[in-house]
């Protein structure tokens, strides 16, 4: 069956240029990986001792940081390789100063799995949450480099937990030991014969809790004002919260950061904001006092915008595309509103259920639930409380796993 997979993955390598002549996430995927053996030859040489860390994207990303702060503290002669497969992962991070070189996961071909390894030699290798590619496992354990899985996260549904996913259970047998998330992930590899397990939790609770830098622009913004923040929001989002934003109080603001960049999108939702609304990028920040809202047209500042609200949206959960971080708003205590899809997301299952965020499914519940929160205080104070006090419950995930790491 590997044999097969890797056919498979070498066709769909020789077909890719095909795809990304049509532009956007597949040309970046394609023209990405075009380098990424000239950047690692150039970043590392043969005396070099490296970690490397594969994150699928930018969430994984988030999740491992904990993880490569602390081992970059505790291994200060090594160099960090950070590699992403997605494109909205690596071109935010691109030119992150955490890593000695960051680049694009080349595809798992058994060619590239070999060239990879054979440059960059780490003496650990970390994939943070998911992501298992069954060739770079299989070299990684024949190699015998110890491998850990970071904030691991496994669900029933998985092809490793079904009748025809022998082979998949064959790969994560390649991993030296698994740091997971919940006991459920557990009961699910054990059920599966396998027991190099600890539950450490979700490393993001840690990332959270970190001190932020304050951002001048939010603070001339919102002034004596009242803010709420909608993060990483798709057009699904967006059209559960016009209406609430029309009717938006003068004593409250809000700031919008969309999810994608595109020009058009941005400026479809401008066009749809109530007069008076300015973009980020486009606008003197001394200006913005009388702003009613503000789309954060930029990347990189977002999880400190939430130190300013009173109120946060996040986005992801009214689509498909899938909830985005609801923990970063959390840290801060304050109430959130999420969209109707996050049965995948545990975090948002268990703030739902301790009473911090709210999920609503419509324009109306959308509104209704944000004036009531708007014109009660004591509620949003209440709700928000709850939200830090499970963050702060939660911390700690990264100092568990280093123990366990610092014994291996």
């Amino acid at each position: 069956m590997q044999f097969v997979y890797s056919l498979l993955t070498q066709f769909i390598q020789s077909i890719l240029p095909i795809g990304s002549l049509g532009g956007g996430k597949v040309k970046l995927f394609v023209k990405g990986r075009k380098n990424t053996f000239d950047q690692l030859k150039k970043a590392l040489h043969s005396n070099d001792k490296t970690f490397w860390f594969h994150a699928a994207s930018l969430g994984e990303y988030e999740q491992g940081v904990p993880i490569i702060e602390a081992i970059k503290k505790t291994h200060p002669n090594h160099k960090i390789v950070i590699t992403f497969f997605s494109p909205s992962g690596y071109e935010i991070k691109k030119n992150n100063p955490l890593a000695d070189v960051t680049t694009y996961l080349p595809l798992d071909t058994p060619k590239n799995v070999q060239r990879f390894l054979n440059i960059v030699r780490p003496e650990k290798a970390f994939f943070i949450k998911y992501e298992f590619w069954p060739n770079y496992l299989k070299q990684l354990k024949k190699l015998q480099i110890p491998t850990y899985l970071i904030a691991g996260m496994f669900r029933e549904n998985q092809w490793f937990f079904n009748p025809s996913g022998n082979w998949m259970r064959k790969t994560l047998s390649c991993f030296t030991h698994f740091f997971l998330q919940n006991n459920t992930s557990k009961q699910l590899l054990q059920g599966i014969g396998f027991n190099n397990i600890s539950i450490s939790g979700d490393t993001r609770y840690d990332r959270v809790g970190a001190p932020k830098e304050p951002l001048p622009f939010m603070e001339s913004f919102k002034g004596t004002r009242k803010c709420v923040v909608a993060g990483s929001t798709w057009p699904e989002d967006e059209a559960v919260l016009l209406d609430a934003i029309h009717a938006t109080p003068n004593n409250w603001c809000w700031l919008i950061a969309p999810h994608e960049m595109h020009e058009d999108k941005i400026d479809r939702l401008m066009a749809k904001l109530p007069e008076g609304s300015r973009r980020y990028t486009q606008t003197d920040i001394s200006k913005l006092s009388n702003c009613p809202v503000l789309v954060l047209d930029t990347i990189g500042v977002l999880s400190r915008c939430y130190a300013y609200a009173s109120i946060a949206y996040v986005g992801g959960g009214m689509g498909t595309s899938g909830l985005h971080n609801i923990l970063e708003p959390a840290a801060e205590g304050i109430p959130i509103i999420i969209g109707k899809n996050y049965a995948k997301f545990p975090e948002a299952i268990e703030l739902i259920s301790n009473g911090g965020v709210i999920s609503i499914a419509s324009a109306n519940s959308c509104s209704e639930q944000l004036k009531i929160l708007m014109e009660d205080n004591a509620l949003c104070q209440q709700k928000g409380k709850k939200n830090y006090d499970k963050v702060t419950e939660h911390q700690g995930a990264t100092q568990r796993i280093l123990d366990i790491l610092n014994h291996k």
